[in-house]
């Protein structure tokens, strides 16, 4: 006997709200059909383990086809199967109650809204309208002495439903859903087109996918596993299925799997970050129950650890009906914090366990350790004790280690720690070798976000202070009660500054004459280190929005040493000419003098010899 009637909906417009708003990208039909499938049969195999079916389980495949002539694309379960009554229950009206207040919350085109009430909708079968002008179900239940039933929808809300004898019922239990692809979705009835689809999705369904006869999922990927059974290989191996493209092998890997206070497995891959900070984001695969969902993870990975690579599987993450968008809640930051957790413990794990193997991977994970440290306060006070600090020499200090290596000599006037860095070591060689003839030791941050990890660290270590080897004369880096005495008189000193100002002739560079070694540089040309920060800060886009305020001007310090030598030869004589000399000569020591001015230069040396 037929029966039509209509879907439990008080509007006629839910199908066009569905294809048009729900779900954003219309291949996701095949995703949640086929996931229905795996459901279906999943839930068989349950009811045999607990002895409530007796029957034969046979081949649990689900079988994907399409019909290009016809228009028709076929999924096909052998699995629970339902009853006419069962499908007026679940098709009809469970997925569609409430239905009325999505629509009218939908009349806004509310996104906020939108994610409000999704969840609370089956609406999963009913993304097959997004591509079928018509939908067929033909299903026969598990249970005996059932009939097949047979549904039919052209995408309004009015339907059919028969129960069915004869040659065209079913044999065996399980379900058929057929779609009558629409003429605007051909795209869909293409074999590589689905195929891919089932490759982005599918891949890893715990239950067989089988699509124009060729199997297409791995249904144990190794996430699902004990790290027991599984070797380096096979870590290896899986890394490679999921980025094929890539030419490194990760460095190392957590295996994640907890059940309390959520449910979570995966398995998370640290690659070589690259020091130009091109962070690779997309590359952590959120999987439901095995079923692909995002690579969009931003909500339940914290964002430094967006640099990692790997698969996170959880059927606790909450998730919009159309299972594109995550929904912030209680479960998701305690995912958030535990997948820190999990991340600190490993590498303070492998730090304990070998140093010198933590060591040699230091370069390729420095820069993903100095972005938690900078991104999250419970990362830091796990990481400060694993995090490692350069010389030029290339010897590697942990901050409490450092902090000894230096504290003797390296102490201020005011007992104050002064930390000395190069950004440059090679550019800035005058300056590291100046620091290094007087004792002092002096640090590498050459990558890209140390500027900002130098003032992390001054605002959490007590008593220290970093200053770049170039951001002032080697004798003021680290004030010392041991003043030098100048050998020149007040009116002399003034006489000094005017004859280099005006020599130089240059507004961004301003003179001053200070006691200095005799042994020390003529003149030293050094940018004060807050001017420095400010400026690295606002390269790598960082300093709280300065890029508000502009570029930040140029501007240097000058310091005549007044004790030189050199230096009282210039105030003999009262020559610009050997100031300007003197000066260039700090230019080029410092790298700094290039093209015209080193041809002027070169000159000048000439007719003073």
């Amino acid at each position: 006997m037929q029966e039509t009637g209509s879907i439990s909906i008080h509007t006629e417009n839910i199908f066009p709200i569905i294809k048009k708003f729900l779900y954003s990208d219309h291949e996701i039909f095949l995703r949640e059909l086929v996931s229905n499938a795996v459901d279906a049969t999943q839930k068989l195999k349950s009811l045999a383990q607990l002895g409530e079916y007796q029957g034969d389980l046979g081949e649990l495949k689900v079988r994907v086809t399409v019909d290009k002539e016809a228009r028709k694309i076929t999924i096909s379960d052998h699995g629970l199967g339902m009853t006419a009554e069962e499908i007026k229950k679940y098709i009809n009206q469970i997925a569609f109650s409430g239905a009325t207040e999505f629509v009218e919350q939908y009349k806004e085109k509310d996104a906020n809204a939108k994610d409000q009430i999704i969840g609370q909708f089956g609406l999963g079968f009913y993304s097959a309208f997004m591509v079928a002008k018509e939908v067929e179900i033909w299903s026969k239940s598990y249970k005996d002495d059932t009939l097949t039933a047979h549904w039919t929808c052209d995408g309004s809300t009015e339907f059919t439903l028969e129960e069915t004898e004869g040659e065209h019922a079913k044999a065996e239990r399980g379900t058929d859903v057929v779609l009558h692809v629409a003429e605007d979705s051909d795209e869909f009835l293409e074999e590589g087109r689905l195929r891919g689809i089932l490759a982005k999705y599918c891949r890893f369904l715990p239950i067989q996918i089988e699509f124009e006869g060729e199997l297409i999922n791995d249904t144990n990927p190794i996430w699902t596993k004990q790290p027991s059974e599984l070797t380096d290989e096979d870590y290896k191996k899986f890394y490679q299925e999921l980025y094929p493209m890539s030419a490194d092998e990760p460095l190392f890997w957590i295996h994640l799997n907890v059940d309390y206070p959520f449910n979570l497995t995966g398995i998370l891959y640290f690659p070589k970050v690259k020091d130009e900070l091109q962070f690779q984001r997309n590359k952590i695969q959120l999987y439901s129950r095995q079923v692909f969902i995002t690579d969009e993870v931003k909500d339940v990975v914290p964002e430094f650890l967006m640099l990692l690579h790997g698969v996170i599987d959880s059927p606790d993450i909450p998730l919009n009906v159309s299972r594109s968008f995550l929904q912030a809640d209680a479960a998701v930051k305690k995912i958030n914090t535990y997948i820190t957790k999990k991340v600190a413990d490993k590498l303070s794990s492998l730090f304990k366990q070998d140093r010198a193997g933590y060591e040699e991977k230091w370069s390729d994970i420095g820069l993903f350790v100095k972005y938690g440290m900078l991104s999250d306060d419970k990362f830091y006070d796990k990481a400060k004790d694993f995090v490692l600090l350069k010389n030029v020499d290339g010897k590697l200090f942990t901050l409490n280690e450092y902090t000894e290596h230096v504290q003797a000599n390296q102490q201020d006037k005011n007992d104050n720690t002064v930390v000395l860095y190069t950004n440059d070591a090679e550019a800035q060689h005058s300056f590291v070798a100046a620091a290094q003839d007087r004792g002092y030791d002096v640090l590498n941050f050459d990558q890209v976000l140390d500027p900002h990890f130098v003032g992390l660290l001054e605002q959490k270590l007590e008593k220290t202070s970093f200053k770049r080897v170039d951001a002032d004369t080697v004798s003021k880096l680290i004030e010392k009660d041991d003043a030098t005495e100048s050998v020149l008189s007040e009116d002399d000193t003034k006489k000094l500054e005017e004859t280099f100002t005006s020599a130089i002739s240059n507004p961004a560079m301003h003179v001053k004459v200070a006691a200095l070694s005799p042994q020390d540089a003529p003149v030293v040309i050094t940018q004060n280190e807050f001017m420095r920060r400010m400026k690295d800060m606002q390269r790598t886009g960082g300093g709280g929005g300065m890029q508000m305020f502009g570029a930040f001007p140029e501007s240097y310090d000058v310091t005549v040493n007044a004790n030189h030598p050199l230096v009282s030869k210039v105030l003999a004589d009262g020559g610009d000419q050997l100031a300007k000399q003197a000066f260039d000569l700090a230019l080029l020591s410092q790298g700094l003098l290039k093209g015209e001015a080193l041809t002027a230069f070169v000159k000048r040396s000439t007719e003073l010899l």
